[in-house]
């Protein structure tokens, strides 16, 4: 008989067969089948399911572009639709001279900022998909480290290797894809299989895209590394994870992330207020 296909417990994020009623691991009812990711492919999500979490980060880079649209007007070295650079650098961009002289909070920093339009709309049709799935298979507070460490990861890796200025979610989304990659390899049935193949195809797809002339590739590899290994830590459907002094730890390390995220955005507006912005 063929293998039933699998679903995640919405109590402990186990995976579990649609024929079970109750989850064999928390022992909990899991009544009719729960939302699924559907991986296929780089369509898959014109209609996607997202939640809170990716909203709030949506939100958030939509307003940071709205303020540097609007400062890039006024200074008249940029438009709305393409930022300049001493404007991003003014909001946090990284940069290697300014992260090598000890502004750390740009890897940061940057992971809000756009350089275009056309930028943040791609980045945040993507982000609205699959950082829903991330959060629906793994919890957020695993999704906002991941989302967290894949951004400095992203960025840590271009200011080694590219002195120019770097921005955008990208980094991130790359490693919410490393995560979603990490979530297959974990899960060793066929649908599994289904899912690391769907994302390992995304990610193919950005780095295809990564060799267009200004697309930071760096960014995009350092991110995904840093995604799937913060993901392959948080291991994704296993009930180690899922509860007890574990879960109360990555949810610390989420407080941690967006706290020292806010003392990112404190700095970068001491340095704007410093250099007469």
């Amino acid at each position: 008989m063929a293998e039933d296909p699998r679903r995640m417990c919405p109590h402990c994020r186990a995976f579990i067969t649609n024929r079970d009623k109750v989850c064999p691991y928390c022992h909990e009812e899991v009544g009719p089948r729960s939302y699924r990711p559907d991986p296929s492919g780089l369509l898959a999500g014109f209609i996607p399911q997202a939640r809170y979490t990716t909203v709030l980060i949506l939100l958030i880079n939509l307003a940071f572009y709205l303020a540097t649209g609007l400062y890039s007007m006024r200074s008249g070295a940029g438009s709305f639709m393409e930022i300049d650079g001493a404007t991003l650098v003014g909001f946090g961009a990284a940069y290697s001279p300014f992260v090598f002289a000890g502004q750390w909070w740009r890897l940061i920093t940057a992971g809000f900022l756009h350089g275009g339009l056309l930028h943040i709309l791609f980045n945040s049709w993507a982000m609205f998909d699959v950082g829903a799935q991330v959060d629906q298979t793994y919890g957020t507070p695993r999704m906002l480290v991941i989302y967290f460490l894949s951004t400095v990861t992203g960025f840590f890796t271009s200011v080694m290797v590219r002195p120019v200025l770097a921005v955008g979610a990208s980094a991130a989304l790359c490693g919410l894809i490393g995560a979603m990659v990490a979530a297959g390899v974990h899960d060793r049935s066929g649908y599994g299989a289904l899912i690391r193949g769907a994302y390992v195809r995304w990610f193919v797809w950005i780095l295809v895209f990564s060799l267009m002339p200004g697309v930071d590739m760096a960014a995009h590899i350092g991110g995904f590394v840093g995604g799937f290994a913060v993901a392959w830590l948080a291991g994704a459907g296993d009930t180690r994870y899922a509860a007890g002094w574990t879960n109360r730890l990555w949810q610390l390390c989420a407080v941690f992330c967006v706290i020292l995220t806010a003392a990112s955005f404190l700095k970068m507006y001491l340095s704007f207020r410093q250099f007469g912005g």
